[in-house]
This record gives C-alpha cells, sequence and structure tokens, in this order.
C-alpha cells in the first residue's frame, strides 16, 4: 500500500459518482461512499457506466435529474416503493450534478440544503407505550437472533420505536449527531425493536454482532436502548480476557494466587485501596516473566526461595530491575498477609533509587521539526500548551471552554490562571474558529475534541493529544520540561512558531 509523504495534501479531484468537483480523502466523496457500501452495482442506463442503482431506479445518481430525485423523494416520505415491479426506464434528459439547484446562503436556517430536497421534520413527541394487563412470563425469555431480521422488513408502526425515535432525535439535538449517524440509529433502533413487547430486555451478547455487521454505530443505538430502560449489558469484560490471557502458561498453584492478588489490586480489600486499571496491567505484566520461570519447577509460590528473587533479578538492569522487584514485593506482601506463604522471599531486596536522565537542551533543528509536524490547528494550540505554558498531556485533554477567558486574555490550566500572550491567543482563536465551523452542533465543553468524542461529552484521549508529535526529538514531554534557569526551548519554540503562523 503507497504511503504519503508527510505533510501531503490530496489535490482537488472530481468524484466519479456524482461528476462533481471538491476535497475529499479518497477517489468517491463520502456520499457516493456510502452509497455504494449498501446498494448493488449495475449498468446506468443514462451514462452508461456501472454505478451503484438506488432502489429499482436504473439510472445512478449522476445521471439522475432533479425532477425525478423530487418524485423518489415524495414516494419514500408516503412509504411507497417506487418501481416495484420493475425498473423504470431512463429519463429523456439526462443531466449531471452541476446542472443541480445550488445551495441556499449559508447563513441561513436551511444551510447546506438544496431547494429540491427540505428538511425532515423531527419525530413527533412520545413515551413509554402502555401495554396495560399482560400475562406474566412462564419462562425466562428466550434469545433472539436479530441477525435474522432484514431491515428492510422492520415494523416501523411499533409505538416503541415511535418512542425510539423520539430519544434518538433528543440525544442528536443535545449530543450534535451528524446527519448519517442519526440515519444509522434510527435503522439500527427498527432493527432491534421489531416484535419488541412490554416486559422484553436486548442484551448486549445477542444485538452486538447484527449491527456490527450491518455497519451500525452500536454505541448510539445502546445508549438508547439504555435510556428506556430495556437493555442489559451482559458484555464479558475486557479485564477478564485480560487476565485469562496473562495467566496463560503459569502453574496452577501460582495461577490462582497471581489470579487473587491481581483482583485484589483492582477491587482492593480490607486493609488495601483499589488501584486504577492501568496500575493493575503494569503490576500482573512486571511480575509474570519471574512467574512464568518458576513455574517451570514449582507449583506454588511456597516454594519460592530468596536465591530464586536474587537470581532473577540479577538477569535485569535499570528500571527493568527496579520495576518487577516492586511488582514481587507486592505479590509476595500480600501472600504472607494471606498467610499462603511461610516466608517472604523479597525481603530485605533493596530495590534501590530510580536513576533520573540528565535533561539536555534541544536544538534549533529538533524544535523546528516538531513546529513543521503540526500541521493542524489542534496541534499547534497543544505544542503551544505543551513549550509555552508547560501542560501536561493529561491537563491539556481535560480543557474545557470554560477555562478560556478571551476578554481577560486568561487561560485556566489544572486550576491556575494564566496571562494568554499573542501567540496562544493567535492559536486558541484559530482552533476555536475551527471548532465552530467543523463541529457546530456538538455538545461536548471540551477544548480539544476530534470526529468520536464531537458526539459524545468526553475528553480527547492522551494518545491523540500527542500523536502528532509522536517519534519528533522534540516531544510534548520535553518541550514541556527544562532545565532549571534555562529559558532557551521556550524563546526557540516561540520564535519558530511566531515564524510559522505568519508564513500561513
Amino acid at each position: 500500500m503507497a504511503r504519503f509523504p508527510k505533510g501531503y495534501v490530496k489535490p482537488t479531484s472530481s468524484c466519479p459518482g456524482r461528476l462533481a468537483w471538491g476535497d475529499f480523502r479518497g477517489r468517491l466523496c463520502h456520499t457516493c461512499y456510502m452509497f455504494g457500501r449498501g446498494h448493488d452495482a449495475a449498468e446506468c442506463v443514462g451514462c452508461r457506466r456501472v454505478q451503484p442503482l438506488k432502489w429499482d431506479y436504473s439510472v445512478c445518481a449522476g445521471a439522475r435529474p432533479a425532477s425525478t430525485r423530487r418524485q423518489l423523494t415524495a414516494r419514500r416520505r408516503k412509504g411507497q416503493r417506487a418501481g416495484a415491479t420493475r425498473r423504470r426506464p431512463a429519463p429523456t434528459a439526462v443531466l449531471h450534478r452541476d446542472a443541480l439547484p445550488q445551495k441556499t446562503n449559508a447563513s441561513s436556517p436551511t444551510a447546506g440544503r438544496t431547494a429540491w430536497s427540505p428538511g425532515k421534520p423531527p419525530p413527533a413527541p412520545a413515551w413509554r407505550p402502555d401495554s396495560g394487563w399482560r400475562q406474566p412470563l412462564l419462562f425466562e425469555q428466550v434469545p433472539r437472533h436479530f441477525d435474522r431480521l432484514d431491515p428492510s422488513d422492520a415494523d416501523l408502526a411499533s409505538p416503541w420505536l415511535a418512542w425510539a425515535r423520539y430519544l434518538a432525535h433528543r440525544f442528536a439535538e443535545a449530543r450534535g449527531w451528524g446527519r448519517n449517524i442519526r440515519f444509522a440509529a434510527n435503522r439500527g433502533l427498527a432493527v432491534a425493536l421489531t416484535g419488541h413487547v412490554e416486559g422484553d430486555v436486548i442484551r448486549h451478547t445477542e444485538i452486538f454482532s447484527p449491527l456490527r455487521a450491518l455497519d451500525l454505530p452500536v454505541g448510539h443505538i445502546i445508549t438508547v436502548l439504555e435510556e428506556m430502560g430495556i437493555f442489559e449489558d451482559d458484555s464479558e469484560p475486557s479485564f477478564e480476557r485480560w487476565l485469562i490471557g496473562r495467566l496463560e502458561g503459569l502453574a496452577p498453584g501460582i495461577r490462582s494466587e497471581a489470579e487473587r492478588w491481581t483482583r485484589v489490586l483492582r477491587d482492593g480489600g480490607p486493609r488495601s485501596l483499589p488501584r486504577k486499571e492501568g496500575t493493575v496491567w503494569l503490576s500482573l505484566n512486571q511480575a509474570r516473566p519471574a512467574l512464568l520461570e518458576w513455574s517451570n519447577r514449582y507449583d506454588h509460590l511456597r516454594e519460592v526461595t530468596r536465591d530464586d528473587v536474587l537470581t532473577h533479578v540479577k538477569t535485569l538492569c535499570g528500571h527493568q530491575r527496579r520495576d518487577q522487584l516492586v511488582a514481587l514485593r507486592s505479590l509476595f506482601t500480600w501472600a504472607k498477609r494471606q498467610g499462603l506463604i511461610f516466608r517472604n522471599p523479597t525481603s530485605r531486596i533493596k530495590v534501590g533509587q530510580n536513576e533520573y536522565v540528565v535533561l539536555q537542551p534541544l536544538l534549533p533543528e529538533q524544535v523546528e521539526r516538531s513546529v513543521t509536524a503540526a500541521m493542524t490547528p489542534a496541534a499547534r494550540l497543544v505544542l503551544a500548551l505543551a513549550a509555552v505554558h508547560a501542560a501536561r498531556v493529561a491537563q491539556i485533554a481535560a480543557l474545557v471552554l470554560d477555562d478560556v477567558d478571551l476578554g481577560d486574555r486568561r487561560l485556566t490550566i489544572a486550576g491556575r490562571a494564566r496571562p494568554l500572550d499573542d501567540l496562544t491567543l493567535k492559536l486558541l482563536t484559530d482552533w476555536l474558529d475551527h471548532r465552530r465551523h467543523r463541529w457546530p452542533n456538538t455538545a461536548n465543553l471540551h477544548l480539544l475534541i476530534n470526529n468520536q468524542t464531537a458526539n459524545a461529552t468526553g475528553r480527547a484521549s492522551n494518545h491523540w493529544i500527542s500523536a502528532p508529535m509522536r517519534g519528533q526529538d522534540a516531544t510534548l514531554e520535553r518541550l514541556r520540561v527544562r532545565p532549571r534557569g534555562s529559558m532557551e526551548p521556550w524563546l526557540s519554540v516561540r520564535t519558530i512558531m511566531k515564524r510559522s503562523v505568519r508564513a500561513r
């Protein structure tokens, strides 16, 4: 697969599906790409090309005139299927997309809609159906097979579906769901609620695979079903699958004791607080190499001696020795407290101090490469917050819109208000303009959002925040940290970024 060089921007090209010019990522525009995934391709009688055809029409979207599209929309809203018995003949006049009516003014409420496609009205308010008296269940609900249901055979007149669509519309308005997400969520709700009656429960294991096979947004559909109170999450947690894989290969006695220790770390105990899940993962991963080695000779942890621990630790050095010894001390200390071993073999083995690396000043060339790698408004803002304001990645991801005060030129980071310099103010204003134009209906209050978090309320991940600088010599952490009393990195970043902003 060919890889484009860093910074490559795909030039404006023509979409072969609709015969229109635009800026899009692949060979087709987004509309033609999504349309082709759900419709079969055949020869168009208008343009003689092999294109996806809609329903029973024999012409493609690029060759269909506006009059035919208006008829198609009118029949679809009336619940009729155009040409159910045979394909319609090709229109007498074949037009391309450039001949269609142009969009209205961008400042109007109906911006982005053409004159021949009015906006779809919102669903009527609906509430939970009142089923009245019903016969109590005699047996437990039999698992349903949603994969056998054809979306075209869904019960569109179901009162449960009307209630679900109304709730989906409220979620869409509150969280800024796009048009494609709204359509896909309504389609998935029609599949899930066909034949639904009072008392039925929709389980995660029953609905996940059928919805994923139809390429529907499972998370948004589950959000609506949870609001309705008819969803049950019976999926296996990812921690359980991870734990089974990490304990594979251990002796039975060592495996059971390591599993109990791991669960106490995660859930806590009578005299211990629960740790974060990331800490639990690191602890078991650090102790696993030693446990695998001892499983070849022993069956229980009580057979491990001090010499075994010292022999294993001598093969390690640096932070690996320190991390594995800390994890083993935690394991054997817990086992001694629980009475599983007679003596702690890791006692009186010094861990040693952590050797920190000496901070080296960054060269202007390294800083300039990192500034060049920041291509998007979000990446440039992240770079300025880390280098100029010394903000950590987690602190940058946690920033909300209320932390920004453009009038007083103040920015609150981790509870402390800081003045905004001209460079940060310019990059912050550019990002807010891009954010407002890219996601105008989002309900996410975090300052930095992306395509995934724009339709939710959570913060962006640390991985996404630091992704543009990954692989560079001047990472976000190195730009944030500088030797005591040294202003060279900060001044270099400001100078280079100002020059870069003026160049753009």
